[in-house]
Formats: C-alpha cells, sequence, structure tokens
C-alpha cells in the first residue's frame, strides 16, 4: 500500500495482490468444503489453524528473529494482515477472527510491551501459528470501563496470585493455547484510580480454569470460554510492561484490532456481493433470473457500494498505521480517528449486508444449509468485538473536539 501524505491517493501493491491471491487459494481449498460442517458441530480445527502458521500468518506483524516475516513498514505488513483476515473472513468468519485475535490480542500485548524474555519464551511458537495467546480483559461488568475491574493480583513471596474471573475470551482454551494475558488490579495508583496490570499466565497454571466454551450465536468455530482465576500464582517477572500501563496498553492495541475487525467485515461483505450476484443469476421465477427484477438488483448493487466504501475506508486505516510504523505519515490521532471510522462503518455495513442478502436468497436465506444463514448470525459481534458502535462514535465525535461522555 503506497501512502502520499493525505491518503486521498493509495493502492495495493502487487506483492499485496498477489499475497491476497495466496491466501484466497488456501482458503477456498482448505477451510471452504469443511466450514459448514465444523459450524454446526461447533469444531475448532487446529490442524487448520496450524496450516494457517505455516503459511505466515501469524507472522506477518513480527522480525524475523522471532520467526515472522521481518517485512519492513514500507512493504506494508499490517496491510498484509488485513488481506489475510479479509480473505479468511470471506469463508469463515471465525477462523478470521482467530487470525485477528492471535496476532492483534495474542502476540502484540508480548511483541509490543514484553520483556526480552517474554518475547524468547512465547512469540516463537505463537508467531509459527503453532500456539495461540489470548488477552482477558472484559469481565462481567468491566470491559470498557477500567475502574469496574474486580480481578486482582497480589505480590506473595516474588509471585502474583491472581483472584477474579474474566468473560468472551477468545483462543483462551483450545488444544493450542499456550498463555492468556490478563488484566487486573494490582494496586491503587496516586490518582485513587484502580491501578490495572497486565499478567502472562500460562495455560495449565494451577488456579486457571478455562471453563466450558460458550453456546454462541455466531462464530462457532472459533474458541471462546469464560476464565476463572483461583489463587493462581504465576511468577513477578510475567509481568508485561510497566505495573499500572495494563489498561493504557490495550488501549492502544486496540486501535490496530479495530482496522483488523473492519477488514473482517469487509471479507463478509464480500462474501455477501458473491453470493447474491451468483444465486440472483441461477434463481429463476416468472421466465427469468431473479436479477433482472430491479428489487433484487438494486439491493445487490447497494451490496456493491457497500463493499467498496467498507474497503476503501479500512485499507486508508491500514495504510496509516504502516506508513506511522515508518516513521512518516499521520499522527496517532488521526490513526485512532480512522480506524474508529472504518471499525464502525464496515461492522454496521456487514450487518446490513447480511440482512440483505438473507433478503435476496428469500425463505432459502433462512436455511442453515446456505451460507447467508451463517454469515447473518456472525455478523452481528462485528458490532460489538473490539469497542461496541457506541464507543466507535463516542470516540469519532470526541476527535472532531466534542466533549462527549
Amino acid at each position: 500500500m503506497t501512502y502520499d501524505g493525505d491518503m486521498t491517493q493509495f493502492e495495493l501493491s502487487r506483492e499485496h495482490e498477489e499475497f491476497r491471491r495466496t491466501v484466497r487459494d488456501f482458503a477456498e481449498a482448505t477451510i471452504r468444503p469443511h466450514v459448514a460442517e465444523w459450524d454446526k458441530a461447533h469444531h475448532f480445527p487446529t490442524d487448520v489453524v496450524q496450516k494457517m502458521g505455516e503459511l505466515g500468518l501469524f507472522g506477518l506483524t513480527a522480525p524475523e528473529e522471532y520467526g515472522g516475516a521481518g517485512l519492513e513498514a514500507a512493504d506494508g505488513p499490517f496491510t498484509s494482515l488485513c488481506l489475510a483476515i479479509e480473505e479468511l473472513g470471506r469463508v469463515d468468519q471465525s477462523l478470521g477472527v482467530t487470525l485477528e485475535a492471535g496476532v492483534g490480542l495474542g502476540i502484540n500485548p508480548i511483541l509490543t510491551y514484553g520483556s526480552d524474555e517474554q518475547k524468547k519464551t512465547w512469540l516463537p511458537d505463537l508467531v509459527a501459528g503453532q500456539r495461540l495467546a489470548g488477552f482477558g480483559l472484559t469481565e462481567p461488568g468491566a470491559g470498557s470501563d477500567a475502574g469496574a475491574t474486580k480481578t486482582r493480583a497480589e505480590l506473595d513471596g516474588g509471585a502474583w496470585v491472581i483472584n477474579g474471573g474474566k468473560q468472551f475470551i477468545t483462543n483462551s482454551g483450545s488444544d493450542i493455547t499456550s498463555l492468556v494475558t490478563v488484566t487486573a488490579r494490582t494496586g491503587v495508583a496516586e490518582s485513587g484510580r484502580p491501578e490495572i496490570s497486565a499478567i502472562i499466565v500460562p495455560a495449565g497454571t494451577p488456579g486457571f480454569v478455562a471453563e466450558p466454551a460458550y453456546d454462541k450465536l455466531g462464530w462457532h468455530i472459533s474458541d471462546t470460554h469464560p476464565l476463572s482465576f483461583t489463587d493462581c500464582r504465576v511468577p513477578e517477572d510475567h509481568l508485561v510492561g510497566e505495573r499500572g500501563r495494563g489498561y493504557a496498553q490495550f488501549l492502544a492495541i486496540l486501535d490496530d484490532g479495530r482496522v483488523a475487525i473492519a477488514a473482517l467485515a469487509v471479507g463478509l461483505i464480500q462474501a455477501c456481493v458473491d453470493l447474491c450476484v451468483e444465486y440472483s443469476l441461477d434463481r429463476h421465477t416468472m421466465g427469468g433470473p431473479i436479477g433482472r427484477k430491479q428489487g433484487v438488483a438494486f439491493q445487490v448493487a447497494d451490496l456493491e457500494v457497500m463493499l467498496h466504501a467498507s474497503r476503501m475506508l479500512t485499507y486508508r486505516a491500514a495504510a496509516m498505521k504502516d506508513a506511522m510504523d515508518g516513521g512518516r505519515g499521520p499522527s496517532m490521532k488521526e490513526f485512532k480517528q480512522a480506524a474508529s471510522v472504518a471499525k464502525l462503518y464496515a461492522s454496521e455495513s456487514a450487518v446490513t449486508a447480511t440482512r440483505i442478502a438473507t433478503q435476496v436468497f428469500g425463505g432459502y436465506g433462512f436455511m442453515e444449509e446456505y451460507p447467508v444463514a451463517r454469515f447473518y448470525r456472525d455478523a452481528k459481534i462485528l458490532e460489538i468485538g473490539e469497542g461496541t458502535s457506541e464507543v466507535q462514535r463516542m470516540l469519532i465525535a470526541r476527535g472532531l473536539g466534542l466533549p462527549v461522555e
């Protein structure tokens, strides 16, 4: 992705287009033939996730010393990640979010804030896609509100003793999960607000339990669990970054995640366009294909408009991220605004797109044997994860200088 200073013009490089084709071919050959079966069985295909690792998808933004691609900022590593998420999401949203969370919430906290020892210990397997990691922030009464965090961690004899629980944590209880980084109260800051820190908890640590997986509306193939911690002891050096900065660290990482969720939404909208065009040509009524009826054709045309707008907003934000990492381009404030705009528009467009696609398919769209039904179920969470639509509107308004609470 090229960057021209004000982001009014940009295009994918030839290398990016070739990479997109590689991921698309993988998704078509390895995922599509089995996705309906996996979705029905709520099956997490560990072997396919590890094949995604062998393809290098988990290492796109990581340096070579940890087994990553070692791409320079000018090569657009974050844009490459978004393209991979989009192409996986075009076939299956669950595996798209497995990659998104595996990199954004599993690898990035350690890569960005971890010590050299933590990076050497945990990153090689995560970057190779042979293991997964999750990030435990959300609790039954806490998410965007850090002050409501109830999970606590206290130092005792050179170890953190963690008690509490987390919910809705992706990649946290699979057969290949190696760790979860959790936020916990570790004291009280000078301001009087809770001191929130991030701590690595390896899978299998006594007192750490990934409870039975959720029975979710969508994302049936994704691994998602509530977590509990009961006198769970981990070494003091498992603290990630600076003590008391855990929540701030997470918020910084979340900006990238919003763009990645937007890319997942773009993949879903593309799937809706593809499915509706094919069905509108194949399905005949009253002597011809339903696609010749304006009532259908205009709805499909609306999908195409949403697709182009969502894709351009997402690619723009991804290009801004790569430019920033290269020491040029927009400010952090500008990127944060672009990330929220892309996430809000693309996720809400994806929900609308699946509703339209289901309508185009008519009664067949309500049947689980047709992929539009699965996409319809999968879409709603895009408006919730990595910051709800309401949070995005609040952030956008603040970026415009409005004193919204």
